[in-house]
């Protein structure tokens, strides 16, 4: 009889987590200084970030040590559980052998808790007594409003407003971990008024709202900022999920996967699960496709430039070298907020660039049908943003070879998403893909370094 779920007892949680740097075939270009355009020092970070994340970021170690005091909060929902998709994989009728990785049970029902713990504990040694971010669909926001609590630190929170407005319940989830939420473009920052004076209707963007928080950040002594993705030092900290997947594996005697797939907006949860299997590929011991999903509304990896480009619309963070759209790029308003980012990880970016990873972009109603049949035979309801990822590993299932081994990360649940699932249930959801020409029109605001 096979086992469905494949289970780590607590003393198993990987003690380390693991930076792929060092190991990557082009090396990463430097960050460049906003106004100087010359390569940043950690001084030039330290009022945005407090200084061990700065390490961390810039760190080439290969293993970093994960802090006993994160450590004890991780097993508040660590090891997660890896689970063979059976059911799925008998509606399908494939060859392959389908496995998911359930970030879903976390207190805030994704990822994002595996960064936003770690970041808050590191703030909280060097005194910081209150945290500024951004968050698209509300994972991230609701994420850093729980770890704040934990650690006794205040939490504010720019949503982007067509999510504020989209998903009541992610704002409830953040205020009962007493974080403090505003929709962006807000009326409290320099910059958000700016947005509003020109645009009154405003949807906002993760650019728009990620300018407004480093206003706040840099406006307080008291504060820093947190961001959720796209970071080094994030893409590090989720790498527990592929390392714990990996010992998962081998405790079945299951062969390395043959297909990795996570969807990506920054790239965090793609990342945490992906990047530890990589090791192996980019030393030659193995050979794994690995796919990386994005929404046809929000291309960048796929339409996207590989060129130094601003993380925020208002052109006050590092300069680094990504995939992007265009700092100035205002995504529709589609249900996958987190995947709502003009910019991609310089990391995954890199590995998409040597051909490492391969780009996949898809439209949110054929993400949707997939999430449906998923959760009318795993039994989870995804959120919008893992539909991607599901749909592409239903896409590789349907020609898998016998035995074909398939991992995908289930990087939440989409119980705070219901109107997403109502919208499409009553065929109001439209598949949108952005057009060459806006995307040309944007790119023309991107630095010339």
């Amino acid at each position: 009889m096979i086992d469905r779920k494949i289970l780590l007892a607590e003393k198993d949680l990987p003690q380390r987590w693991y930076n792929i740097a060092p190991d990557l075939k082009t090396p990463l270009s430097p960050p460049l200084h906003p106004a100087t355009h010359k390569p940043l020092g950690p001084e030039d970070l330290a009022p945005i970030f407090p200084m061990a994340l700065i390490a961390q970021e810039m760190t080439m170690d290969p293993w970093v040590e994960i802090p006993n005091e994160v450590m004890e909060i991780l097993k508040i929902w660590r090891p997660t559980p890896l689970v063979r998709a059976l059911s799925l994989e008998k509606a399908l009728n494939t060859k392959a052998h389908i496995y998911y990785k359930n970030e879903s049970v976390s207190p805030a029902g994704s990822h994002k808790p595996n960064t936003a713990v770690a970041q808050v504990y590191y703030n909280k040694q060097e005194g910081v007594k209150r945290i500024a971010t951004e968050t698209g669909a509300g994972q991230w926001g609701s994420a850093l409003s729980f770890a704040c609590k934990l650690f006794d630190l205040e939490c504010q929170v720019y949503m982007v407003r067509v999510s504020f407005d989209q998903k009541p319940y992610r704002k409830l989830l953040i205020q009962s971990w007493g974080g403090k939420i505003d929709p962006s473009p807000s009326t409290i920052t320099k910059y958000g008024r700016a947005v509003l004076a020109k645009t009154p209707q405003s949807t906002g963007s993760l650019g728009i709202a990620i300018s407004e928080a480093i206003e706040d950040t840099v406006g307080r002594e008291d504060t820093k900022y947190s961001l959720g993705s796209v970071l080094n030092h994030v893409m590090l900290h989720q790498t527990v999920i592929g390392l714990e997947a990996i010992e998962q594996l081998k405790s079945i005697g299951e062969k390395n996967p043959d297909v990795i797939i996570g969807c990506v907006g920054g790239g965090s949860n793609f990342a945490g699960l992906a990047f530890p299997f990589l090791k192996d590929k980019l030393k030659g011991k193995t050979n794994p496709k690995v796919i990386a999903v994005e929404p046809m509304a929000c291309p960048t990896l796929t339409k996207g430039l590989f060129e130094y480009d601003f993380g925020d619309t208002a052109g006050m963070t590092p300069l680094v070298l990504m995939y992007t759209l265009g700092h100035d790029f205002i995504p529709p308003g589609i249900h996958a907020g987190g995947l709502r980012y003009h910019g991609m990880a310089p990391i995954v970016s890199n590995l998409v660039k040597d051909k490492v990873v391969e780009a996949r972009a898809y439209h949110q109603t054929d993400c949707f049908k997939s999430a449906l049949l998923f959760a009318q035979t795993e039994g989870i309801l995804p959120a919008p943003e893992t539909s991607h990822a599901i749909h592409a590993a239903i896409e590789e299932a349907k020609h898998a070879k016998e035995g074909q081994v398939i991992i995908f990360n289930l990087s939440g649940h989409g119980h705070f998403d219901l109107s997403s699932y109502d919208a499409y249930l009553s065929n109001k959801l439209e598949d949108y893909e952005y057009p060459m020409e806006k995307i040309k029109e944007a790119l023309k605001a991107v630095p010339k370094i």
